[in-house]
């Protein structure tokens, strides 16, 4: 069984930063950040599989946002820089017990959700 607690969020004005925190107990090959405004469906924004070297970013966010991790505490950061209002949403960390890249971006395929946390970017 795999816990996920999630911390940080909150408003922010344009340009500013926030950095929210996924700390995970139990075996996980996936960890993955998802963001879901109202009315849009869930978007995936970052992900970490084991085994792989590479943090894949999707494309509304790459070069702004950094996912990190700290193995030894097994926790997962989501830094979040330059945001704009349109990254206005609920953040969630997300995992999942196969380490298919293939579906990374599916929300489908992950196991194990926190309740997510807002983020609110005023102009």
């Amino acid at each position: 069984q795999v816990q996920l607690q999630e911390s940080g969020g909150g408003s922010v004005q344009s340009g500013g930063s926030l950095k929210l925190s996924c700390a995970a107990s139990g075996d996980t090959r996936c960890m993955a950040w998802f963001r879901q405004a109202p009315v849009t469906e869930r978007e995936g924004v970052a992900v970490i599989c084991t085994g792989s070297n590479s943090t894949f970013y999707g494309d509304a966010v790459k070069g702004r946002f950094t996912m990190s991790r700290d193995d030894a505490k097994n926790m997962f950061h989501l830094q979040m820089n330059s945001l704009q209002p349109e990254d206005t949403a609920m953040y969630y960390c997300a995992a999942k017990l196969g380490s298919s890249l293939g579906l990374k971006w599916r929300p489908g395929a992950y196991n194990y959700w926190t309740q997510g946390t807002q983020v609110t970017v005023s102009s």
